[in-house]
């Protein structure tokens, strides 16, 4: 009776642990956020395990399902598609849910994409705050306000489609002259981190394609 939270690479398929890899192969059940997407993974490891289905459109209403299966007495760990579990994908309330239930759980270490895109930034990693994805409409601009003052190092994911207007909107309440730091694509064949001004950084995400996973990691304010 226990569940494990079991990082996988973000994008290259070396950066797993030995331990993630040896639990993969002993659990009962694996959960996944996207079973085509983790199959890929488990295949290229050689690991046949049975995959059910837990993401954010149905996490709520398997919850009771899961919790029953651990108490009766099944091991499982939960995947995402890259990452850590619960950072800005399913796991918290699981993770929750099995405290509430006095079933353990134990999350290993491995991979998580703001950890290098925060180190490659050559911002301050002494203290950060991170942010994940900004809400897209309703809380947007308040947050944002309040964020132009944080003297920390603020971490952002952010998808394709929406990275210029992240950039302008930081543009509007940061300033032209923050530094910013975007880092593309990690640990894959197209890594790029492009480091500049939020002005510089449009100019340059307005001349080139954009693709991929992103992270925006934006120095704090000046005290």
């Amino acid at each position: 009776m226990k569940l494990y939270l079991i990082p996988t690479p973000i994008g290259n398929l070396e950066d797993i642990t030995l331990r993630a890899l040896r639990i993969l192969k002993e659990v009962d059940v694996i959960l996944a956020e996207d079973t085509r997407t983790s199959s890929k993974l488990l295949k290229h490891y050689e690991i046949d395990k049975r995959l059910i289905a837990h993401h954010q459109h149905n996490e709520h209403k398997s919850l009771e399902r899961i919790i029953d299966a651990l108490k009766a007495g099944e091991t499982m760990a939960l995947i995402s598609d890259a990452g850590t579990p619960a950072i800005s994908d399913p796991g918290f309330l699981l993770a929750r849910e099995c405290i509430k239930n006095n079933i353990e759980i134990e999350c290993l270490p491995g991979a998580t994409a703001f950890t290098p895109a925060l180190v490659n930034s050559g911002f301050p990693c002494d203290k950060f705050i991170f942010e994940g994805f900004l809400p897209h409409k309703k809380g947007r601009q308040t947050r944002l306000k309040l964020l132009a003052e944080e003297t920390r190092t603020v971490i952002f994911y952010e998808s394709t489609h929406r990275l210029l207007k992240t950039l302008t909107q930081f543009q509007e309440y940061f300033g032209e002259d923050r530094q910013v730091s975007v880092s593309r694509e990690l640990t894959k064949m197209h890594e790029e981190t492009i480091r500049g001004t939020v002005k510089e950084v449009i100019e340059y995400y307005n001349n080139n394609v954009t693709k991929g996973e992103i992270v925006i990691v934006v120095h704090g304010a000046e005290k």
